[in-house]
């Protein structure tokens, strides 16, 4: 944290997630943390000679062996000495000089060198084919040992057919035992080269498209989860999981058939010259057959790139219907929906074949096009070969002309190889910008990464507040002015869509572009870095969401630090305590997907434990109590002032009941905020609360009016029409009896 405060990066421990089984950190787990918010990090082992030669340079954190870490500052390789400080005692104090025999015993030779990001990064950069060619070009140690082995390999490949033309003219045609026994020989010794060259070129791709793997799906995850949750609410999750999917197949086409075709590319530079010092007519021949095939491809290229296209998003959009029923399985089934989503999929199906039956058969008319020119390399050029055996014997002999055609098929197969690159091509572009239309829009990566990081005690502050969500020709906030002192539990009310969870969103960054001001004690809310902002809040929604997992692990989920007491204390604040207990395994009592093994109420409960473990300033309480049954909706109310001590908590609520307790309740009409009072106050003075009081709260009005005299029993053979609604709809248990 002082080595990133040197470059302006504030970091916060509470971000800090170590992995499991680390008594201390390593340098991979802190250089991941740096990344992810912002700073250049990377973790190396260093020797003193190398590091003694540093000078003087930014603050380099050095990891001692019993799991402390020190700052060096600079060095003196003429004394043989450097200055660490300790980072804990503040830049005041002053460097401590430590030559090599001293630091050996506590060092462990590990660094983090860490720097601030001045530039576009892969991590922010669009995905396109240059952004892939970059990533390639990272491995350069792994792509020149590759290059360097395949031209080896390249060159090998040429003795084979070059031992066939001597066994043939020497030692067939003059009976040659002893030029028989010299060849054997120099053929085990270069298959035995072969063999190994193979096997390291083969390692060698492995280990580079392995990790081209690896770092092409972190980066595209990470961007997946940098999108902000407005593009979420407007993307169908199945068709952002197809788009998604599609980084994949690039990935295969860059590390698979581009990169095996360039390797096969260095055995056409080699062999060409070879074939036209053997014999220049069937060279030309054969470069002239296998550049017809690639021209016939290019040519078939437009017409093949739209069909590919097609069945791309065609079996997308058959992807989302999966993944929607899937989903949605349990509506499914309650609702007999089998046959509507059945037909669904069938018509998303017959749309997939069709599609893909077209691509097919115009990958089988190329096919079919090319197939005579690729007979005639594979059997024509022998032919005419042996015409040219036949009439000059002295320009090729029987040996060469089997060497040509063991040359020959590895001319044509790059070439070939080549076109289909170029076939490829058009599936792959559709694929990259049917994930570029995800991964490529704005993320929230600079404001979950730079900002401020105040310390938070709850103060709320809206001036002049105007927001419209996008694609809306009204307001959701219009002029919303109020003030929240800090520990205050705020109400807000009013009517559906009258902007009570737009500002919640705005409170969470979920919505960044609103006119005004909000502030945070003081600090504006956009001002401050979104990932802390987020981590510093409780937040319990209406429907929440619980990971397939351990009780403990989900009430944990943004704090797997904490210990089991944490877990108990959460779970008793939010009522969660008495049914955990009751359960068999307790708090390891497995979630399964869905949580299909709880009930409504005790997921609810859950989620509140999850938010207020960290034991946030501020709390949002988003209709968290609109799904509980009324035994546990007055549990947790009863635990409300209990969840307020020492925080701001700001709940929404149709319920006016449960909002009673509140110190300000805020009531919300039309995107303005027409009043904010305690409950009492607004009874009086505010017609739209009274109002909405009043229609919850009848039957309590009823209960207080003093009893009425019975009334005579009606005959079932008439009905009064005078009283209420002449339907019935409007009595109690009213309609047709």
């Amino acid at each position: 944290m002082a080595a990133a405060r040197y470059h302006g990066i504030e970091l916060d421990i509470r971000d800090f997630a170590a992995e499991p089984g680390e008594a201390s950190p390593s340098p991979a787990t802190l250089v991941r943390w740096l990344r992810d918010f912002g700073a250049v990090a990377k973790g190396m082992r260093l020797r003193w000679r190398y590091l003694v030669k540093l000078g003087y340079t930014p603050p380099v954190v050095l990891l001692f062996r019993d799991g402390s870490a020190g700052l060096l500052i600079r060095t003196d390789p003429e004394k043989g000495i450097v200055w660490l400080r300790d980072p804990l005692k503040g830049e005041g104090e002053p460097p401590v000089p430590i030559d090599e025999l001293r630091l050996m015993q506590l060092w462990t030779g590990d660094v983090v060198l860490i720097k601030k990001r001045s530039d576009e990064s892969e991590a922010d950069a669009n995905f396109d084919f240059y952004w892939f060619a970059k990533m390639v070009l990272r491995e350069k140690q792994g792509l020149r040992d590759i290059v360097f082995s395949s031209m080896v390999l390249s060159v090998l490949g040429l003795f084979p057919a070059m031992i066939v033309m001597q066994v043939v003219d020497r030692v067939v045609n003059y009976h040659s035992m002893a030029t028989l026994v010299s060849l054997t020989g120099f053929v085990v010794i270069l298959s035995l080269y072969e063999i190994l060259l193979t096997y390291a070129r083969q390692e060698l791709t492995l280990v580079v498209t392995t990790r081209l793997d690896a770092r092409i799906s972190l980066h595209a995850f990470n961007r997946l989860l940098a999108l902000p949750l407005e593009f979420y609410e407007r993307q169908q999750a199945g068709e952002v999981l197809g788009r998604f999917n599609s980084i994949f197949k690039v990935r295969d086409f860059m590390t698979g058939q581009v990169l095996n075709t360039l390797l096969d590319m260095f055995m056409l530079m080699v062999v060409m010259p070879v074939l036209f010092y053997m014999s220049s007519t069937l060279a030309w021949l054969t470069l002239v057959a296998a550049g017809a095939i690639g021209l016939i491809v290019v040519i078939m290229l437009p017409v093949v790139s739209r069909v590919a296209g097609k069945m791309v998003r065609a079996e997308m959009q058959r992807g989302a219907t999966l993944y929607e029923t899937v989903a949605g399985i349990r509506t499914v089934k309650t609702l007999a929906l089998e046959n509507t989503r059945r037909a669904e999929w069938d018509n998303r199906t017959a749309v997939v074949i069709h599609w893909r039956l077209a691509s097919q058969r115009l990958a089988n008319w190329v096919s079919t096009m090319v197939q005579p020119l690729n007979m005639f390399i594979n059997r024509g050029i022998i032919l005419v070969g042996a015409y040219l055996v036949l009439t000059d014997s002295s320009s090729m002999q029987g040996g060469a002309l089997m060497a040509f055609m063991m040359l020959g098929g590895r001319v044509a197969s790059p070439l070939v190889s080549l076109a289909k690159i170029m076939e490829s091509l058009n599936e792959v572009t559709v694929s990259l910008g049917e994930a570029g239309e995800v991964l490529n829009q704005p993320t929230e990566t600079y404001a979950l990464t730079h900002g401020m990081r105040p310390p938070i005690k709850g103060a709320l502050s809206f001036s002049n507040i105007n927001f419209t969500y996008p694609g809306a020709s009204t307001r959701a906030l219009s002029d919303v002015n109020f003030d929240v002192p800090a520990g205050t539990m705020l109400g807000l009310v009013g009517r559906s869509g009258s902007g009570k969870s737009t500002i919640t969103r705005l409170l969470q960054g979920v919505s960044r572009d609103y006119q005004g001001y909000l502030r945070l004690d003081g600090v504006d809310l956009r001002e401050i870095n979104l990932h802390y902002l987020r981590r510093s809040f409780g937040v319990v929604l209406q429907d929440n969401f619980l990971f397939r997992g351990t009780i403990h692990d989900n009430i944990t989920a943004g704090r797997p630090g904490l210990t089991l007491d944490d877990v108990i204390r959460a779970a008793r604040l939010a009522g969660a305590e008495e049914f955990i207990e009751r359960m068999p395994a307790g708090y390891e009592t497995w979630i399964e997907e869905g949580s299909t093994n709880i009930s409504g109420g005790q997921r609810q409960r859950l989620a509140i434990a999850r938010a207020v473990i960290s034991d946030p300033k501020l709390m949002i309480l988003d209709e968290a109590t609109s799904a509980l049954d009324p035994e546990s909706e007055a549990l947790v109310n009863a635990n409300l002032k209990n969840l307020a001590k020492g925080r701001t908590m700001v709940i929404v609520s149709h319920r006016l009941s449960s909002l009673v307790d509140c110190d300000q309740i805020a009531v919300m009409e039309q995107g303005r905020a027409i009043d904010i009072a305690p409950h009492a106050v607004l009874l009086e003075r505010c017609d739209v609360y009274r109002t909405l009081w009043l229609q919850q709260n009848r039957h309590l009005e009823q209960t207080a009016q003093p009893p009425q005299p019975p009334q005579p029993p009606i005959p079932l053979n008439v009905r009064p029409v005078d009283q209420g609604d002449q339907s019935g709809k409007g009595r109690p248990g009213g309609g047709q009896k």
